[in-house]
């Protein structure tokens, strides 16, 4: 018991690693998300509407789902310390540029390169974690990994916030340089040297899409993200007009949103520990119960607010299972794939994102607020529905979940 004990054990290299990994993913999430805290400011300096400036946000998304996915299949080819470096370097240098902007073109630029570069660093981040871990310490090391994003948003967010609307909109992009060059900083002494490459060209990598096994996958969690998204992006409205809650208070729930989220990433690695897939298919069942538990909490703030919070922890719960199951479908069908495959959740997440808030957006303009809530849990419900087809197709082709887990196929 001892001897397996000591295998699975994570080494002091192995700790450090992984803190680096989530603090390049914190600082890419405190990058990405503290621009929604600053429209204001940003459209007031630089002369552009609101909506305008909201393009900010859209647009780094966009670029994001559009630019990861390609660029990741070409750069794979290279060595991941060098690659990781300078794509880490192109990162600090986009923030700079943000920084100095004066005008809405050379910020939106500066966005779009950020959002391309942190999507490949996110997907290398994952397959290193994949590859350098213990077996049984991998879904947890990821879900900590997508923590970062969770964890930049109860705190590098407000301190970012925080620090333009005391300074200016441009000072708080200097603080996320800061804390790009720390991140470079530890990347270049805490990273593995030597990782082994599989090289293959773009054109044979994106020919992975075309797997239905890849496709079916994908989608898990673009509509598991798609019912949150339907409630949540109006939960400022659902606070205060459904639930009755004060204006003054939402930033303070929104705050204990954010912290709650952080145990969904908790969740998430003990689901992947072990039959991840067969355990998304009642996850997402759960889900779907608690998002439509809203259409009858509504009528009270106690229990609306519970609904809520159960929301969040659920929210982030499919993400270390999601990104495993990608790279391990990827090693099965095409192994020189799977820093490719690696980048496919947060896609797919984007998708979802977008997804959800377009939906919502139908249901507020035709229906009152409850109705988000049964809107969602049937997305939920659908991810329910398309793990149950990838657990059964596993067992018609002779995956079991061990053998997905580690790529090889019986």
């Amino acid at each position: 018991m001892d001897k397996v004990f000591e295998k699975d054990a994570l080494t002091n290299k192995q700790k450090v690693l992984a803190f680096t990994l989530t603090l390049l993913t914190f600082v890419m999430g405190t990058s990405e998300f503290v621009i929604v805290g600053l429209l204001t400011e940003v459209s007031a300096d630089l002369n552009i509407s609101l909506a305008v400036a909201g393009t900010l946000v859209s647009g780094f998304a966009i670029a994001y789902a559009i630019g990861t996915p390609a660029l990741t299949a070409y750069v794979s080819r290279f060595p991941k310390y060098p690659l990781m470096l300078a794509l880490i370097s192109i990162f600090i240098v986009g923030n700079i540029i943000s920084a100095l902007s004066g005008s809405y073109e050379l910020l939106i630029f500066s966005r779009v390169i950020t959002a391309v570069v942190s999507g490949v660093l996110v997907a290398l981040s994952m397959s290193i974690a994949s590859d350098i871990m213990p077996e049984s310490k991998k879904g947890p090391i990821i879900a900590l990994i997508f923590a970062g994003f969770t964890i930049s948003n109860v705190i590098g967010v407000p301190i970012g916030t925080l620090i333009g609307q005391l300074g200016n909109w441009q000072l708080t992009f200097w603080f996320t340089t800061l804390l790009g060059i720390i991140s470079l900083v530890m990347s270049i002494f805490i990273l593995p040297r030597k990782l082994k490459v599989q090289k293959a060209s773009a054109k044979e990598q994106l020919q992975l899409l075309a797997n239905p096994r890849m496709i079916l996958a994908f989608f898990i969690p673009t509509f598991s993200i798609a019912g949150t998204y339907t409630v949540y992006t109006y939960i400022t409205p659902i606070l205060e007009d459904g639930l009755g809650i004060p204006t003054s208070y939402v930033s303070a729930i929104l705050l204990a949103y954010g912290a709650f989220s952080i145990l969904s990433n908790v969740l998430a690695g003990k689901i992947a520990s072990r039959n991840g897939v067969s355990k998304l298919r009642y996850v997402f069942i759960v889900q779907a119960v608690i998002l439509g538990s809203l259409y009858f909490t509504m009528e009270s703030t106690l229990a609306g607010l519970a609904s809520l919070m159960l929301m969040a922890v659920m929210i982030y719960a499919m993400n270390a299972t999601i990104q495993l199951y990608l790279m391990n479908l990827a090693t099965v069908y095409f192994p020189a794939a799977k820093d490719f495959a690696s980048s496919l959740t947060p896609v797919a997440v984007n998708i979802g994102i977008a997804l959800g808030a377009t939906l919502g957006g139908y249901v507020v303009a035709h229906g009152g607020y409850e109705h988000l809530s049964w809107v969602g849990g049937i997305s939920a419900l659908i991810a329910s529905g398309l793990a149950f087809i990838s657990y059964r197709m596993d067992a018609a082709e002779n995956l079991t979940d061990s053998e997905a887990s580690s790529g090889v196929k019986a």
